[in-house]
């Protein structure tokens, strides 16, 4: 089986994507950079005993996607008790809508956004009553 096990965000200022995803998600970080050789940093996304994963930070090595430019890699989707409450915390840290919150019908609240550096991901809180 090929499960997902470890993904990474490829940054161009890590302190930026470290603070970002630290305030918007209460993701931590810790210093992998000896293990690769690059700047590297794990993420600690959340509890162990929880469904979920963790990664990395990594340094870009080239261009940041520009705006507009089609996805090139995979969107990861983070899990969210509050779309509202997560979005707002995005807006706040430097973070921009890319396509805006929409219901997937008795299931949940969807939603896209770019962070800091240029990387576009999801949210999803789960809603039955979304409509």
């Amino acid at each position: 089986m090929g499960r997902l096990v470890h993904f990474e965000i490829h940054v161009d200022d890590m302190e930026r994507a470290k603070k970002f995803y630290g305030e918007v998600f209460g993701w931590t970080f810790e210093d992998w950079s000896s293990y690769a050789g690059v700047p590297y940093f794990g993420a600690l996304t959340g509890d162990a005993n929880e469904q979920g994963i963790n990664g990395a930070l990594m340094q870009r090595h080239g261009d940041s996607p520009q705006p507009g430019q089609a996805l090139n890699g995979y969107a990861c989707t983070m899990g969210v008790g509050d779309y509202d409450s997560t979005e707002a915390k995005i807006i706040h840290n430097g973070g921009k809508v890319a396509l805006p919150k929409y219901a997937l019908p008795g299931m949940a609240w969807q939603g896209y956004y770019t962070d800091t550096e240029g990387n576009i991901f999801g949210i999803h809180q789960p809603d039955k009553n979304a409509k």
